[in-house]
């Protein structure tokens, strides 16, 4: 499903064409990592995994951003001892056109509901 890591510090990602809808959408259907995912949509570039605050605990969080990762919605990279998190957006518009703007959509709409 992966490309071989070149060094122990280098994190596997499925190519894009290994990417599959089901896998997109079972990581998303997570409500964790639909966060993670609304939060680096928002952002302007990479994000630590230290800039999530997640109510959960650090193994929990580990297992969420390494399903996004394994499913091909996060690119992770080793920055110095950093692991930084990008959407793989374009990858994903390319594969599923409008799926993410969907999604982020409701998402956000969901989020803004009274109890949400």
């Amino acid at each position: 499903m992966s490309s071989p890591a070149v060094s122990s510090r280098d994190l596997p990602h499925p190519a894009c064409d290994e990417i599959r809808l089901e896998e997109v959408l079972h990581a998303l259907s997570d409500p964790m990592r639909l966060r993670i995912v609304r939060e680096l949509a928002s952002a302007t570039g990479e994000l630590s995994c230290s800039d999530f605050e997640l109510p959960v605990t650090k193994s929990t969080t580990t297992h969420h951003f390494r399903v996004l990762r394994e499913s091909g919605v996060i690119r992770q990279v080793y920055r110095g001892t950093a692991k930084m998190n990008g959407l793989r957006r374009g990858e994903l518009d390319a594969l599923f056109p409008g799926l993410m703007a969907a999604l982020l959509d409701a998402a956000t709409r969901q989020a803004a509901r009274p109890g949400d």
